[in-house]
């Protein structure tokens, strides 16, 4: 039993150090990406460089909690290509250990590295994307002022000050006071609005409205079923303050499909997000299946070159299918449940056939 457990210190070594070392490529690469990618908006509204990098720097937690469970199947499928290359995968078979033992010990590590996507996709991602987001719109555009008030948010629209209270990712607006000031600096006006709908081109309908209208020493009070409100706020100005539902909290999500099936709304697209959320970090399980196989044939001349390959392939095939299934199960109300789980469920079916084939050999 010693011997057995110095040999899983010892794989489990191997493997976390091959995956965070993939893990550290992959963010370096894709940060690089993104940072060119922000350098087309530098110098637009005094955005600078500095505030790209801290953009992209921010965009950091985001990464690494998408890119963990590709990491794990190159970082697993690279250190058992290596072990087996150096015939160590060979000697621990004739030592005993068998194939349910190594998965045993796979499944530790994809465990330990579940825990981290779920605590970094619910504690950093939300708050780092919120964060980077205010700060990008603050530097490339004089309307919006500042989010995270109690108060909610505030925007200046021309002459008037825009509070919300609530802005929801589909850009519908709830609790909108509106505060219009004369060319003398004057408060002119209060209207008040439960909601706010974009009706396009470019104006609000306001629902339950009431408006103060201050005449001099007097003012009236005007109640109405509805309203227009012309601004040059737009739903794509609004919608850089807000998280997408992938980079929400699990707590947030939950939330706000509650708030959306009370109002008798569709809740496919979060629905299938907060089954993500939950299955997403189990991902990494079937990866580091997906790589044992590999770590059963010995390699020729090139051999591992050739597994890297394959394994940054599947890698790539498993986050596009994993973006695939939400968009489709969105745009044809699939259900949540299988939208969310189908690419895992797709690969896990693969790598319970390649082992099985293995076995058999």
């Amino acid at each position: 039993m010693f011997r057995l457990d110095l040999y899983q210190r010892y794989l489990m070594r191997e493997i976390f150090a091959a995956i965070f070392l993939v893990l550290l490529a992959f963010i370096s690469l894709f940060a690089f990406f993104d940072l060119i990618n922000e350098l087309r908006s530098i110098g637009k509204n005094g955005y600078q460089l500095y505030q790209a990098m801290f953009f992209v720097a921010l965009s950091l937690p985001g990464l690494v909690y998408e890119l963990i469970p590709i990491a794990a199947l190159i970082g697993t499928l690279y250190a058992l290509s290596t072990l087996a290359r150096h015939s160590e995968i060979t000697v621990l078979r004739a030592s005993g250990l068998a194939t349910r033992d190594l998965l045993m010990t796979l499944f530790r590590v994809a465990g330990l590295l579940a825990l981290l996507i779920f605590l970094v996709g619910e504690a950093l991602v939300p708050f780092s994307e919120r964060v980077a987001q205010e700060m990008k719109a603050r530097a490339m555009s004089e309307v919006i002022a500042q989010q995270g008030f109690e108060s909610g948010l505030w925007v200046k629209d021309g002459r008037s000050f825009v509070n919300i209270r609530q802005a929801t990712p589909d850009a519908r607006l709830q609790g909108v006071r509106i505060y219009k000031f004369d060319d003398a600096g004057a408060l002119e006006s209060v209207t008040d609005a439960e909601e706010a709908s974009f009706v396009p081109p470019g104006h609000w309908l306001l629902k339950t409205v009431v408006r103060t209208v201050l005449e001099g020493d007097t003012s009236r009070v005007e109640r109405l079923p509805s309203g227009e409100w012309n601004s040059a706020v737009n739903p794509d100005l609004l919608s850089v303050l807000m998280v997408a539902p992938e980079r929400m909290s699990l707590y947030g999500l939950i939330n706000y499909t509650r708030h959306l099936l009370e109002n008798h709304q569709k809740t496919e697209r979060y629905e299938i997000a907060i089954w993500k959320k939950l299955v997403y970090p189990l991902a990494t399980l079937v990866m580091v299946a997906l790589a044992l196989p590999f770590g059963y044939s010995h390699s020729r001349v090139g051999g591992v070159s050739l597994k890297i390959f394959a394994g940054v392939m599947m890698g790539m095939l498993f986050y596009a299918l994993n973006g695939l299934f939400s968009n489709l199960g969105t745009i044809n109300s699939w259900p949540p449940f299988a939208s969310a789980t189908a690419p895992s469920a797709l690969f896990l079916l693969a790598a319970t056939g390649m082992l099985w084939w293995v076995e058999r050999r």
